[in-house]
């Protein structure tokens, strides 16, 4: 009877253990948190890395020279740029649609002293304007090089600061609003030139926000008293038709050097 005792109680033992091992070599997988552009079936791509089907110059009817798609990437290439032929102006605009509210995301890289941005809300036959006069612009710029590589001297004092004229300054900073909403430093995660970058732009009538790599660098109230007198006391102020727009085309700017875009996606909101 002890011999029988003994051998159930080995065997509960032996059960207990397997069962132990078993969960620790296999445990459950945790729950994870699918983010929230992964649960959202709204989203639509701008570029499907293959054509550049949708896009062309603004005021234009095809894609400038330079503008091409390659390896699933929306890129400039300022050697093919370089054709003389052409006259008209090198920032482009996604043409098949017009935006009011809504979420834009975008990777993004650029050069060793490289400069571009993110238009929305940009309309076009404006006589004497060009996007930057019409539409708020997402800044893309090397915060470390620009300044080395590039005489800032003449254009800060033409915007009247006074102090550190050879320096970026904290509105011409990758993320701000451009000359209107600088980017938080403290915040800011800019990866190295010839890295990729995210940028998600929100847009509503209640509060727009500029985010970089999953920081939030920049938020504001447009058309409120605040706006509107930071629109008339700065760059803007003679131009009277600037972020007056509350629809628009999505547009990435030419400055001459090269820029790479891929996964350009929006969401409306």
């Amino acid at each position: 009877m002890k011999h029988i005792f003994y051998f159930f109680l080995l065997m509960v033992l032996l059960i207990a253990c397997k069962k132990e091992n078993k969960e620790a070599v296999s445990p459950e997988p945790l729950l994870k948190e699918v983010p929230s552009d992964e649960k959202s079936e709204e989203w639509v791509y701008l570029f499907d890395g293959v054509s550049t089907e949708g896009w062309r110059a603004y005021n234009g009817d095809e894609l400038p020279p330079g503008w091409v798609a390659k390896d699933s990437v929306l890129t400039f290439d300022t050697e093919l740029g370089l054709e003389q032929d052409y006259t008209g102006g090198k920032d482009i605009i996604y043409a098949k649609e017009e935006f009011d509210n809504f979420e834009l995301y975008v990777e993004w890289k650029i050069p060793e002293g490289g400069n571009s941005g993110i238009f929305y809300h940009l309309k076009e036959g404006i006589p004497g304007a060009g996007p930057p006069d019409i539409s708020p612009e997402y800044q893309l710029i090397d915060d470390e090089n620009y300044a080395s590589i590039h005489d800032l001297t003449g254009y800060n004092e033409s915007m009247g600061v006074k102090e550190n004229l050879a320096d970026l300054q904290d509105w011409q900073k990758t993320g701000s609003d451009y000359a209107m909403h600088p980017a938080d430093d403290s915040q800011k995660v800019l990866h190295p030139v010839g890295e990729w970058n995210s940028t998600r732009i929100i847009f509503t009538p209640e509060k727009v926000e500029h985010w970089l790599n999953g920081k939030k660098l920049v938020s504001f109230v447009p058309w409120n008293e605040e706006w509107h007198a930071k629109k008339n006391a700065g760059k803007w102020k003679d131009a009277d038709l600037y972020g007056s727009f509350k629809t628009g085309y999505i547009g990435f700017q030419d400055h001459s050097s090269p820029i790479w875009f891929r996964n350009i996606k929006i969401r409306k909101l």
